[in-house]
């Protein structure tokens, strides 16, 4: 178990956009010994995951890029989730995100980057917590969890959130279902305070929450979606 959890730990000390890395620093990042890295980074190696390039650097291999494709797979990310989301950042001039429940974690699967300069960022595949930010109370909410503000979102079908998680950022999320009223994540647009007070994320709201349904018909394989109606208050 310790040399797997290690391994992971090489293979997640990637950040965004860092297409390659030293030895020392993976020793570094990881809180291992150069040699324990250097035997784990061949060990993943081997199997395709990590490739070692002609200057010594690291970097993860093709084995990495299809194990995530794979995971990605199961949302239909290229056929559904990127162009609705996609719409969405054209309709609100915001970005978008479609984030899912990982255990006690969410995370970011798909993210579409709003027209404006200044946007939040978000790291893809970063575990962030449920009970901070919209996006993540969405998803406690409709997996059934007690309280008065969870019965609010459930009752609203959408939540709003400013300066929760992150201090300046607002977002407004909406569910996300699959067939026979499955959670499969919620879908969020973000940016930052001064331009998305709560007056305007209230605005956006209607168009999270249409850009939901269509996602939540097409996820579960139907040709379209109905005529927006109330908002459902379904959980477990």
């Amino acid at each position: 178990m310790i040399a797997v959890t290690r391994a992971l730990q090489v293979l997640e000390a990637f950040a965004l956009g860092e297409s390659s890395l030293p030895l020392a620093e993976l020793s570094r990042r990881c809180g291992l010994h150069k040699t324990t890295a250097l035997r784990l980074a061949r060990t993943l190696a081997q199997s395709g995951f990590m490739v070692q390039r002609e200057d010594g650097d690291w970097r993860l291999g093709p084995a990495a890029g299809w194990l995530g494709a794979r995971y990605q797979a199961g949302f239909d990310v290229q056929n559904v989730l990127e162009p609705a989301l996609r719409e969405l950042t054209l309709q609100t001039g915001e970005s978008a995100a479609f984030y899912v429940r990982e255990g006690n974690v969410r995370t970011c699967l798909v993210r579409v980057e709003g027209p404006q300069a200044l946007r939040h960022h978000a790291r893809m595949g970063e575990g962030l917590p449920l009970d901070k930010g919209s996006p993540g109370r969405v998803i406690l909410a409709f997996s059934g969890e007690p309280g008065t503000i969870y019965e609010q979102i459930r009752s609203r079908g959408y939540h709003c959130s400013v300066s929760e998680r992150e201090q300046g950022v607002s977002t407004v999320s909406a569910p996300v279902f699959g067939r026979q009223w499955r959670l499969l994540g919620s879908v969020c647009i973000s940016g930052p305070e001064s331009r998305l007070p709560i007056s305007r994320l209230e605005e956006l709201a209607p168009k999270v929450k249409q850009a939901a349904q269509a996602l939540s018909y097409a996820l579960a394989g139907y040709a379209a979606a109905p005529q927006p109606g109330p908002s459902s208050r379904w959980h477990p």
